[in-house]
Formats: structure tokens, sequence, C-alpha cells
């Protein structure tokens, strides 16, 4: 199966199962991007109606989807269905401390554009040094741990940013983090626990996918499993904030609404919906809104991802036409990093140097057209440079930097 951003696929033309389920990868890794874009380039949902609902189950949830499958690789990457040992093992942990390093520092060049985007790449890279620690251990120890970090972990951070508003140790931080002062950012502080992907409540969404990489979907039902859980679990999450918002009448009220169309009403599933001012509000916990940070968004994040991952591989392994229509949407998964950098770069043109007017968060369908223009873009060029190209252009530079890990013994 193909690492994060890479594509490490064997040629379509060979019909094995391994195929299938890269495919079906690529796939999920796919729409995750193209999700993405609709969040940065498509109308606000204020636009309401079935294209509203669309890009509204597309804001967060398609980040999450995306954080999920960075677990996934990682195992890949480490050893599935085994970790690798010995020197193996020993490259592969350099192959992903090299990744995150770049990754890190691509994050932070494209937040020096400036564009409206919230660049998750810094905070994708911190992700895989938190959670490769854990690299070596089985489905049934990780899915405790992805379990556990995702009950505890919102409500640490809950207490965090409450101190941080409440004193100025930040601020201290803030001034003697060389990653701040290098990157003109909050550094640190912003990845850990300010940002829009704190690290701290995106580690159960790469465990999450640690554990499915763990299993063996090639048994009979596995994917059927997969769906399944994944939608108890989307159940769960925004079922449960629904329910835990009305049983607690004073939370609706300490929950701010957004001006694009939201309201506290809405917040056990709507991203439209504002965060509390300052972030400390005990009703926030309740919320299920997909940038949250709540347990609740966690569990109904991870639930929708793991469905998204299990209908990918059901149609990649079960229904070879459709298969062939979705390549290019494949293609694009095969090529992540690469249409991601894009996009944001190609944001940043048309404001900086063509001085095209803002085209994201419209509240008129104004900005569909942009959106089409970038997703058919994308999906052209990506299955162009696949059918010539074993990796995308950034994924070929990841894979070599990452072969310096071949000299370690």
């Amino acid at each position: 199966m193909s690492p994060p951003f890479e594509g490490d696929q064997p040629p379509a033309t060979v019909k094995t199962p391994a195929v299938g389920r890269l495919i079906g990868i690529d796939l999920a890794r796919g729409l995750a991007v193209l999700g993405m874009f609709s969040a940065h380039v498509g109308p606000a949902v204020a636009v309401g109606g079935p294209l509203g609902f669309l890009l509204e189950t597309a804001r967060g949830r398609s980040a999450a989807l995306f954080a999920v499958l960075a677990g996934f690789s990682l195992v890949i990457i480490t050893g599935r269905p085994r970790p690798h040992t010995g020197r193996a093992g020993r490259q592969a942990v350099a192959r992903i401390v090299i990744r995150a390093a770049l990754l890190l520092a691509l994050g932070y060049a494209l937040i020096a554009l400036d564009t409206d985007v919230d660049v998750i790449l810094s905070a994708y890279g911190l992700l895989f040094l938190a959670v490769l620690p854990l690299h070596r251990l089985g489905a049934r120890t990780l899915a405790l741990i992805s379990a556990a970090s995702a009950l505890l972990l919102p409500q640490v951070l809950y207490v965090i940013r409450a101190a941080i508003e409440a004193g100025g140790w930040a601020d201290t931080v803030i001034a003697h983090d060389p990653v701040a002062l290098i990157s003109n950012t909050d550094g640190i502080i912003e990845l850990l626990f300010t940002g829009e992907y704190p690290v701290l409540t995106w580690i159960p969404f790469l465990v999450a996918g640690m554990v499915v990489a763990r299993l063996d979907l090639t048994r009979p039902g596995a994917g059927s499993r997969l769906a399944f859980a994944g939608g108890a679990l989307a159940l769960l999450g925004y079922g449960g904030s629904w329910l835990a918002l009305h049983m607690v009448p004073t939370a609706l009220p300490t929950i701010s609404s957004a001006a694009d169309g939201g309201s506290a009403s809405s917040a056990w599933w709507s991203d439209a919906v504002g965060t509390p001012e300052d972030h400390t509000p005990l009703g926030w916990l309740l919320v299920a809104a997909p940038h949250s940070q709540t347990t609740f968004s966690i569990i109904g994040n991870t639930g929708v991802a793991l469905a998204v991952i299990a209908a990918c591989l059901a149609v990649a392994e079960r229904m070879p036409r459709l298969t062939a229509l979705a390549r290019p949407v494949a293609a694009v998964g095969m090529t992540a990093l690469t249409a991601y950098v894009l996009h944001i770069i190609a944001l940043w043109s048309f404001s900086e140097v063509w001085y095209v007017p803002a085209i994201a968060d419209d509240e008129t369908l104004s900005a569909l057209p942009a959106l089409l223009g970038f997703i058919g873009a994308a999906m052209l060029l990506a299955t162009v440079w696949t059918r010539l190209f074993r990796r995308g252009p950034l994924e070929q530079v990841l894979h070599v930097a990452t072969q310096t890990a071949q000299r370690i013994d």
C-alpha cells in the first residue's frame, strides 16, 4: 500500500488483491484532498440545499480522513503486517523522522504565503513523530490507545487552553521558541494546543489509522466490519453530542454561532457553528463540530473516516467499472502532497499575483466554478502524471530524501 504522499504502488496492470486495496486507499486519500479543496475554494455552506449539505459534510471531516490515512501509512512504512526489526526497523523509523522534518518545513513555507488556508502539513509532520513510538504495537493495543486518547486528550486540551488564556506563560514559551522565531508563528504552542490542528487532539486519528493498517483486510467480512465500526462511531459521536446538548439545557447558550449560517443548535454536526471566544466554556465540550477538538467530534469524525475507507476498499475490490471511473480521484490520492501544495500556491497566486478577488467561502454559487476548476485540474494533471511516472513531483522529492535512511546500520 502506498505511503503518505507517495503512491508506491505496483503497476495497475498487475491484478492482485493488494492492488485493489492500494487503489482503495489512494481513492480515499484523493477524496480527502478534494474535500479540503471544497473547504478552501468552494462556496460557504450557507448556500444551502444539497450542495451546501455536501460542502458541510466535507468540512473538517476531510482533514480527519487525511489524518487517519496518515496513521495507516505510517504502519505501511514501518512494517505491515509485522513491524520491521533490526536494521530495517531503524531505517523505517529514520524515514518517518526525515519525512516529518520535511513536512514541518514545507508546512511553514506554505504558512508564510499568508493565504486563508489553515495549513495542515506542519501539524501532520509533528503528528508522525508523536505516534511513532507506537508503531510496534498490535491492533488491539492501538485501539485501546486511540479510544483512551479520544476520551482524555480533549479534556486535557480544554484545561491547557484555559490556562493559556488565564496566564502569560505561553507568551514566554513563544518568545524563546526557535520555531516561532523562524516561522513568525506561535511555534510549538500553536502546533500542540492553539492551532486549527492541535497535535494533542489529532493523535487519536492517526492511531485509529494504525489500527486499520494492522487488520487483515483480506479476511471475508473485514470490510463490512470496518464499515459497521465506522457507522457506529459516527452515530456515537454525533448522536451523543446531539443528546448531550439537549440534556444539558445550559450548554447551548454558552456556544456562540457563526455568521455564515451556523447556529448553536447545529453544534452536534455543523462546522459552521462558531467557537467560544476563549475556547473555555464547559458547554463546548459537548459539541461535535468537526474542528471543535472535543471527544464527540473525534469519535464522529473517526467514524466517518472509517466508513469512507471501507467504501473505497469495497469499490476498488468489487466494482471494477466504478473503480475505472474513480481512477482520476485515486490519481489525486497518489499525488496528494503535490496536489495539496499546488492548490495553496494557486490560491496565493490568484490573490497576490493575478489579483483575482477572493473565491473561498463565498456565500453564493459564484465560487462553485472555481472549485470545479480546481478539482478538474487536479484530477487531469494527476491522471496524466501517474500514467507517466510512479510518484508525483513532491512525492519523488520525499522519496529521494528518505533514501538517506538506508545508510543506517
